[in-house]
């Protein structure tokens, strides 16, 4: 396999496993070969929307109950009712093979890493109340590629949990602007007054 321009993952303030990258980093050099990193892409992010809307998905890869065999079968549905690609499909079937689905959400982040700093782009997350438009999309990363100086690929999570606002992590550096944090910062402060 030729490397072409992929760039490893070296910076750890990602904070991505072992495991994780080393498969992110083989799925992202076969997309790079073949061309197909785009498609590879949008059917890991569409993935992992699974995975933030199903709660019974998310107990079945990390559950260690399951076989192999019976990991293997499941995801092999799941994405051919999906409608993945053969290199997503495949890419399933070998981390379910080898009992790894546990890691998968770690995986899509580095993938998602790694096909950011090939583009010349910086990685951030999302945690939001609610899923966000294109447009607040398009102003967020407008606004964070205007502090990082670099365009800015979005991986947007839904957590409604923190009530509203959002939290922001781009490398080692982290904004919370969160409902949640809020209310807990001025819980705290009334214990002190009291």
């Amino acid at each position: 396999m030729k490397s072409g321009n992929f760039v490893p993952v070296a910076d750890t303030s990602q904070h991505i496993s072992g495991v994780a990258e080393r498969y992110a980093s083989s799925l992202f050099e076969l997309a790079l070969d073949e061309g197909v990193i785009p498609a590879v892409t949008a059917d890991l992010d569409r993935f992992q929307a699974m995975l933030d809307d199903s709660d019974d998905l998310k107990r079945f890869i990390l559950s260690p109950v399951f076989s192999a065999e019976e990991q293997v079968g499941a995801v092999e549905a799941l994405a051919t009712k999906a409608g993945f690609g053969n290199y997503v499909t495949n890419f399933l079937k070998v981390v379910a093979g080898n009992r790894r689905l546990f890691a998968l959400p770690g995986m899509i982040k580095a993938f998602r890493i790694i096909a950011a700093q090939h583009r010349g782009e910086v990685s951030a997350e999302i945690t939001s109340a609610h899923a966000l438009t294109p447009a607040q999309e398009d102003e967020l990363k407008a606004a964070l590629k205007g502090v990082t100086g670099k365009d800015v690929a979005i991986a947007v999570t839904v957590d409604p949990s923190i009530l509203g606002g959002l939290i922001v992590k781009v490398g080692s550096r982290q904004i919370d602007t969160s409902l949640r944090t809020k209310l807990s910062t001025l819980k705290l402060a009334l214990k002190e007054v009291g």
